[in-house]
């Protein structure tokens, strides 16, 4: 699909040396989309529709790589292709890839000497984007590419470059560089994540996994959950070069999908060797009934503290809270209000809270549609919430309806929060941290502030360089080895070792996987920290150990792995798994030869253990002696809490009423 075209796009080849007019190149500047790609591509007229002599500069060469059709195709296709531009594309498609080593930039002879400056890039590839001095006659563009490569620079003797810049702003963010205004920065992290991968199943095989390779937090988020045999389909489609591949290398596009992870611990430096240890029996738990809001009233002093919080973490970890009680309890929880302050201090904060929150909100219901236009960042941040809040699950009738006042205030607030934190902005998948915080809350000021600090803990989840989850998953795999290395080299053995099927689990901790209603239960258990660090990934070992015996007795390979662990979504008991992960704990909590590993995983190293009470016994405590240090953390991984907070503090917009200073100059 052709997304801008422009004629009298001139290469002035001389570079003002000569007069001669064939130092003027006159060509056709095209951005199109093609099989999940957006390619930009500019060609001399005379060879308008020779595919053959364009120059692909990729990010991964030190080199300009030539494109020529492949001998098996040449011939194959009549004269009336040369009349279609997409059926041209159709014959790009049947290239293969020749690479040819150029040194000081020289670019390789061709037949006709225009054809050498031909060229086509994918959006992907763009590091940056240079532009004219005003006042300079026409106006040019300079593409420069990641691995450095400095194309030719584009005139535009017809008209000026302003509608190429927003035909490509649909695709990437472009920001002025601090250091040089003419010059603008390609931020594609934001806006690929905004990319809803509810589309792409209607796409070309290879788009997809492609889709999946440079942008896992899209892929896994929402398409994972919709994986059927199409996935492994995918795996083998239509890219020419995977024809060949057997279907045990099939799960190499996802390994390279979050770079630098590597799950084989063991064959890795400064990774720990997790051996088969007798972690002993593991004890039988039962849940207790859910905090009323009678026993939380008796655990109130005079003043409003809460007395006994320990205790009272533990009651909750056990049982959960009655729902007339979350309104009050999950702002303790989440660190909104603190355990020891008093009720006047409460009211004191929320007043101050208010009016922070409003100033905030002010400032971008103040910016008019015109700031707005010159503010990128703000403008993707938007249209990126509108499509999800328009995605909220409706099964609950807090958000029942087109115009909602939940999902009305749900846009606000992530509006809001962009304001609060404009570096992170927003990312696919916040909505859905949030929408349970604004039912249980039914008050748009505490969501906010509550989401806010639920945020602090997730941080790192949406961070572009995904290390958080990349942790995660390390860790994940760590615990799951520890506890079943047999089913682990399973998983391995059907190219499944990765453990992708649970990042979605991770990224937004199970919101998808529950019923609205069980994952309040499972926040409020999670948020009193109990246990042990990283509780979180006990739960999913719990389920997936819950799934190991018909994932192995039915031989499950790569595709009926993936699709049967997303068909697990609203399918798990809540309780269930709760309790299993729990037993899991107290059984890590008990073992005497604990890798050093899994203990800082579960933060067990110098510190006293109190473990709620089960069937093995009332409030037992339980002391791990000190270890050394792990080569675990002298990887440079850092060991999340799944309520630990952020070193860096989120950056804030000072308030006030000139709003103009959100639009770049």
């Amino acid at each position: 699909m052709i997304i801008y075209e422009q004629e009298g796009v001139y290469i002035h080849s001389s570079c003002g040396k000569t007069n001669d007019q064939d130092s003027l190149i006159s060509g056709i500047l095209r951005v199109l989309e093609k099989d999940a790609e957006v390619i930009v591509d500019w060609r001399p007229l005379d060879d308008a529709l020779d595919s053959s002599s364009i120059l692909y500069a990729r990010k991964d060469s030190s080199s300009v790589v030539e494109w020529t059709q492949a001998p098996k195709e040449r011939g194959h296709r009549g004269s009336e292709h040369l009349n279609s531009y997409e059926a041209e594309w159709d014959m790009v498609n049947t290239v293969s890839f020749k690479r040819k080593p150029h040194t000081n930039g020289d670019a390789p002879s061709h037949r006709n000497g225009k054809s050498k400056w031909s060229f086509l890039f994918s959006l992907t590839d763009l590091k940056s984007i240079k532009q004219n001095k005003e006042g300079m006659g026409w106006s040019y563009l300079v593409f420069c590419l990641k691995d450095d490569v400095v194309l030719p620079a584009l005139h535009f003797h017809q008209g000026d470059s302003k509608l190429l810049i927003e035909s490509l702003e649909k695709y990437v963010v472009l920001c002025e560089s601090p250091q040089d205004k003419r010059t603008l920065l390609v931020n594609c992290q934001n806006k690929s994540l905004s990319q809803s991968f509810e589309n792409l199943l209607d796409e070309p095989a290879y788009g997809l996994i492609q889709k999946i390779k440079k942008d896992p937090y899209t892929a896994t988020m929402i398409g994972f959950s919709k994986v059927t045999n199409y996935i492994f389909d995918s795996l083998r489609g239509s890219d020419p070069s995977t024809h060949q591949r057997p279907p045990s290398e099939m799960a190499d596009f996802l390994s390279d999908a979050i770079s630098g992870l590597k799950i084989n611990q063991q064959e890795e430096p400064g990774f720990e060797v997790i051996t088969r240890i007798d972690l002993g029996e593991r004890p039988v738990v039962q849940r207790k009934e859910p905090v009323s809001l009678e026993e939380w009233t008796k655990n109130i002093d005079s003043e409003g503290r809460i007395l006994n919080v320990d205790s009272m973490k533990q009651m909750i970890f056990r049982g959960g809270l009655s729902h007339a009680l979350r309104k009050q309890a999950w702002k303790f929880l989440l660190g909104y209000f603190p355990w020891d302050s008093t009720k006047e201090e409460r009211t004191q904060l929320q007043k101050q809270k208010t009016d922070e929150y409003f100033r905030m909100k002010l400032q971008w219901k103040s910016v008019s549609q015109e700031q707005e236009k010159r503010n990128s960042r703000l403008r993707d941040y938007r249209s990126l919430i509108e499509k999800d809040v328009n995605r909220t699950d409706r099964t609950n009738k807090f958000y029942e309806g087109q115009d909602n006042p939940g999902l009305i205030l749900l846009h606000d607030i992530l509006m809001t929060y962009c304001m609060y934190d404009f570096d992170l902005g927003y990312v696919q998948g916040m909505s859905d941290l949030l929408s349970p915080l604004l039912y249980v809350m039914e008050n748009e000021v505490d969501a906010f502030w509550c989401f806010a600090s639920y945020m602090d803990q997730m941080h790192q989840n949406f961070e572009e360089q995904m290390q958080g989850m990349k942790t995660q998953l390390i860790q994940l795999s760590t615990l799951l080895r520890l506890l079943d290395s047999g089913f682990c080299s399973y998983l391995e053995s059907q190219d499944s070792g990765y453990l992708y099927f649970c990042f979605r689990w991770l990224l937004i901790r199970f919101k998808r996987e529950f019923s609205f209603l069980d994952i309040l239960r499972l926040w409020e258990v999670m948020w009193t920290e109990l246990p042990c660090k990283n509780f979180h990934l006990l739960l999913c070992c719990a389920i997936l150990e819950s799934e190991k015996q018909q994932i192995m007795e039915k031989h499950y390979g790569f595709n009926e792995i993936l699709k049967h662990i997303n068909e697990l979504s609203m399918k798990i008991d809540v309780e269930d798994i709760l309790c299993k992960a729990e037993a899991i704990s107290l059984q890590m909590v008990k073992c005497k030869e604990l890798p050093q590993a899994v203990c800082e995983i579960l933060g067990l190293q110098d510190s006293e253990v109190t473990t709620p009470d089960s069937d093995v016994g009332e409030d037992e405590n339980v002391v791990m002696t000190p270890r050394p240090t792990s080569a675990f953390q002298s990887n440079a991984l850092p060991t999340l809490s799944a309520s630990g907070s952020r070193d860096d503090s989120p950056t804030q917009i000072p308030v006030s009423s000139d709003v103009c200073r959100l639009t770049p100059a």
